[in-house]
């Protein structure tokens, strides 16, 4: 199938010629601000499918909204009907459309245009009023208030928060990618007239601001954001978009000694934190026990020797690892328990703790193994 993207360098654009490349769809009819009226003319010659996503949203002057909005839809129609072509026709519109300023008002008029076409030429035509977006490749200062935070924070520029109480309404790329290429396959979700995405989002702008900063903060704090709530891990996906290119990496503390190190990897509030134990040849660790708090220990470089005793009897249990063959162990509650290297290289071992180290209430005791 043959089609014609308009608008495929902008933010939805470049996500939906991804993800229809991905599904295999590979014979696209890219229209760009690049390209020329004459190649528009062929590609609605041969198109078998219109994604028409182009438009003007920030414009230098207001007269340009109609012009980008308005025009290049009629004129993408009118080739259309000179070519007898009744392929199917998807448009991005806005809520604004339901407005009464020069955005909204162009919105509205490629809105009527286009289902006046459907009228008289009996093509299918699948409007989309959506509201603000976010997700990758969008740009700040252009698409939405999710870039422009996410932009700014990860490079430390002050952000403007005007209404922190002003509620938005989101939509996220791929839950609009997902409802486009159902339309593409002819199941679009329909409320009357207009095509709508199935998955949207609320949040205060102040609230927002604040998410968006925590996840900044989540470095240096080794926190993950609550990825059970899905605006939460979609928002942090688009942060990390973001980062500069230069600043995708981040140290941790290593805590050393002679022994070896340990270092804090991840803490969550309610999944408990990974760190990552180095221990030098012939080295023991642990030899304490927990009445709550309970581990799961991965040796993931050299060998090692983890041994048992349940605190009320004398038996010693014990369980060889290794890197060689990756395999996790539990440590449960009520047994005290140690950790070798029985190796002669230092041995790394990735812990799981179920419960983020609490100095008040450490729930851990010494007693040998």
């Amino acid at each position: 199938m043959k089609i014609l993207i308009t608008g495929a360098s902008g933010f939805v654009g470049k996500n939906l010629v991804a993800e229809l490349r991905h599904r295999g769809y590979e014979d696209l009819l890219l229209f760009t601000k690049e390209n020329s009226l004459e190649q528009l003319k062929q590609y609605t010659k041969e198109c078998e499918f219109v994604f028409h996503l182009a438009g003007i949203n920030r414009p230098e002057n207001e007269a340009e909204f109609m012009e980008g909005n308005l025009g290049l839809t009629s004129k993408l129609l009118e080739l259309l009907k000179m070519h007898h072509n009744k392929s199917s026709v998807l448009i991005s519109s806005s809520i604004q459309a339901e407005k009464n300023n020069p955005y909204g008002k162009s919105k509205k008029a490629g809105e009527d245009v286009i289902f006046d076409y459907s009228k008289e030429t009996g093509s299918e035509v699948y409007v989309y009023r959506l509201p603000n977006l976010f997700g990758k490749w969008s740009k700040p200062n252009y698409n939405t208030v999710v870039a422009t935070y996410c932009y700014n924070i990860a490079r430390n520029i002050d952000i403007e928060v005007n209404n922190p109480e002003a509620e938005l309404t989101l939509n996220y790329i791929d839950d609009v990618l997902e409802e486009f290429v159902k339309a593409l396959e002819g199941y679009p979700t329909q409320q009357s007239k207009y095509c709508t995405i199935q998955k949207t989002y609320s949040i205060k702008l102040g609230d927002l601001a604040e998410r968006i900063e925590s996840f900044k903060q989540s470095r240096s704090m080794l926190n993950v954001p609550n990825m059970g709530d899905d605006l939460t891990k979609k928002l942090y996906s688009t942060y990390l978009s973001f980062l500069p290119e230069d600043n995708f990496l981040y140290d941790l503390k290593i805590n050393l000694d002679n022994r070896g190190s340990f270092t804090e990897f991840l803490r969550t509030p309610d999944r408990g934190q990974v760190s990552v134990n180095v221990s030098k040849p012939g080295i023991t660790k642990g030899n304490h026990w927990h009445h709550t708090k309970n581990e799961k220990f991965l040796v993931v470089s050299g060998e090692g020797l983890i041994r048992f005793r349940e605190f009320h009897s004398a038996d010693i249990i014990e369980y060889r690892v290794s890197g060689e063959k990756l395999q996790v162990v539990d440590i449960p509650v009520g047994y005290t328990h140690s950790i070798v290297n029985i190796g002669n290289s230092d041995m790394v071992t990735v812990m799981w703790v179920n419960e983020c180290f609490n100095p008040e209430n450490p729930d851990t005791y010494y007693l040998e193994v």
